[in-house]
């Protein structure tokens, strides 16, 4: 098996941290967004959408989709446990985890996508959104930050998989120059803890 990916964006990183939380080795193949390969001929034949990552198995099939590689590794080895254990846990872990997709990486890249230079060459921008992007990211960090208040990890008391996409959400957000504010001390104290973790550097 590998992964193709490319080693700076978001996405690739959450399926990273996730295998090495999970302890599985894996091979990547880097593709290139700054240079467009995801559109290559080549690639568009593994993925017709042009999106990062794909898993690609033994048999040389294909698997796209962020949540659905992991979920793929979660089943092949569930311990340690990242998407809940019992029917409760799962759907709170799936809760928050949607949470911080939409509310929070969604809205850093659409800022990202619509206000930095790097898209200016290959996709219609429109710096009004871009703001409105940005707004909504920064009341996310706010509402994050509230729900740390209570709650050790993102979906509660147990490290999951909705606390890697809220650390590569919000480490991505750098490139839109939002960071954690002195305003939100849990949010920090959590980004710390999470950062920490050996998994996180993958």
């Amino acid at each position: 098996m590998k992964i193709y990916q490319d080693s700076s964006a978001p996405n690739p990183r959450r399926v990273r941290i996730f295998l090495a939380e999970k302890q599985i080795e894996m091979a990547y193949e880097q593709i290139d967004l700054s240079n467009q390969q995801q559109l290559t001929e080549e690639f568009l034949a593994i993925n017709p959408l042009g999106q990062l990552p794909v898993l690609q198995l033994d048999d040389g099939s294909y698997l796209s989709e962020t949540m659905a590689i992991c979920r793929y590794f979660e089943l092949l080895q569930p311990s340690p446990v990242l998407f809940g254990k019992s029917p409760r846990q799962q759907a709170e872990v799936e809760m928050w985890n949607r949470r911080m997709e939409f509310q929070l990486l969604l809205n850093v890249a659409h800022c990202f996508q619509h206000g930095h230079p790097f898209f200016a060459a290959s996709k219609s921008q429109s710096a009004e959104f871009a703001e409105i992007s940005r707004q909504r990211a920064l009341k996310s960090f706010d509402q994050v930050n509230t729900w740390l208040a209570a709650r050790p990890f993102i979906a509660g008391d147990q490290f999951s998989v909705a606390d890697i996409t809220a650390l590569c959400a919000i480490d991505f957000a750098r490139v839109i120059d939002i960071r954690i504010s002195e305003s939100q001390p849990h949010l920090a104290d959590w980004h710390h803890r999470i950062s920490s973790r050996p998994g996180s550097s993958a």
